[in-house]
């Protein structure tokens, strides 16, 4: 039988030649200047081996068993892509909401949903509106897109100043952020508060309700807080964002969704990297939606809030400035003395998310950490700090 290919002889010899690289010219890739002077995203410290890793405000129980065997059935079929809308999810949260499943939009987590968003509204000359200090990832996010951040201040008790916020918005404002309870200070916006400031956001700007921490807005003050559940269908510029990372324990899948008007989250939908969420975080979401599953995690996210209003009222008697917390973390106003504090923090075990100059975030974590961070903070408040909660 002949060959299927028959070569010559002479063809059979390599032709390959192999070119020396020129040397370098010293010229460097160009990319955009605001990019090159913008700080990656870099986590947090590890936890030393018998600490406790209080940086990321993460849910620091175990996966449940029920949701722990969907993501491992997933594993059998991570050869074929997920479902690029993960309907099945959006199906759930839309008649949990009272939605369609198009008013629905599930990502990568919530903070990969306000990039969407930022992409589909603000371009360079645009303006987007945030408060200061907010979440950190709001500043790069808005460079990425190729707007300009306006910032403005926090409120002497660590909340937003939604007045001076809606006096920003102008002409080039395109996006406005409210997080509440905001991230890192804890602090919630009021319903009335919301309210009054939609009424001054011209109706073409998109505001985004970033409710990340919502379901840990219990307690002392809890019921006076907006709830963007109230809010849906009311204003036709107004994106609600939540997620599974927190209370539901699902850091680690990466799932968020964003209730809204479809124009809005289609919008949105055109700026994401297909297939972000994969079907082991939709499967993973739709299991701690089970009643039974989703009554167990309400019951942990309970003792975390009861964990966190334990450790801010002792903190508050310390004679720490600490704000109401309304989250799974508190916030501890050190100021100039922010990176000491950390840093004797992390010599006692304990990672934190420490804002130089500004103050450090704690993450509320395991039941063994709070006599450790209570003794050690015991041993450094400023003198010249006032007694009591704010």
């Amino acid at each position: 039988m002949p060959p299927l290919l028959q070569t010559a002889p002479d063809e059979r010899r390599s032709t390959v030649e192999f070119v020396t690289a020129p040397e370098p010219t010293g010229a460097r890739v160009r990319l955009r200047p605001e990019i090159a002077a913008l700080p990656p995203y870099r986590q947090g410290r590890p936890a030393p081996a018998d600490g406790y890793k209080l940086s990321s405000n993460e849910n620091p129980f175990a996966p449940l068993p029920s949701v722990a065997r969907v993501v491992a059935e997933a594993a059998n079929e991570i050869n074929r892509y997920p479902d690029a809308t993960a309907l099945a999810l959006r199906e759930r949260l839309a008649e949990r909401f009272g939605v369609t499943a198009d008013e629905v939009l599930v990502g990568a987590g919530s903070v990969a949903l306000l990039a969407q968003f930022i992409l589909a509204a603000a371009s360079p000359g645009d303006e987007v509106v945030y408060s200061w200090r907010s979440f950190e990832a709001y500043p790069g996010l808005v460079t990425v897109a190729g707007a300009t951040s306006v910032t403005v201040p926090n409120r002497a008790d660590h909340g937003h100043d939604l007045d001076a916020m809606a006096a920003a918005i102008t002409d080039r404002t395109r996006v406005i952020i409210v997080c509440s309870p905001n991230n890192p200070t804890g602090v919630v916006v009021t319903a009335a508060e919301f309210e009054a400031f939609m009424a001054r956001v011209p109706a073409d700007r998109l505001v985004l309700l970033d409710e990340a921490y919502i379901e840990f807005v219990q307690g002392a003050g809890a019921d006076l807080a907006v709830d963007g559940r109230t809010l849906i269908g009311r204003y036709p510029n107004l994106v609600v964002l939540r997620t599974f990372s927190k209370a539901y324990g699902l850091a680690g899948l990466r799932v968020g969704y964003a209730i809204g008007p479809v124009e809005l989250l289609d919008a949105a939908r055109a700026t994401a990297i297909p297939l972000g969420v994969t079907a082991a975080a939709a499967s993973a979401a739709i299991a701690s939606l089970e009643p039974a599953a989703e009554s167990e995690l309400l019951e942990r996210v309970a003792a975390i809030a009861e964990r966190r209003d334990r450790v801010h009222a002792a903190l508050a008697e310390q004679g720490w400035p600490v704000p109401r917390a309304h989250s799974n973390f508190v916030w501890l106003p050190a100021g100039e003395a922010t990176i000491e504090v950390a840093e004797r923090l992390f010599d006692a075990g304990l990672v934190t998310r420490p804002f130089a100059g500004d103050g450090i975030r704690i993450s509320v974590g395991e039941e063994e950490s709070v006599q450790i961070l209570l003794t050690i903070l015991s041993e450094l408040v400023p003198g010249s700090q006032e007694t009591g909660s704010r």
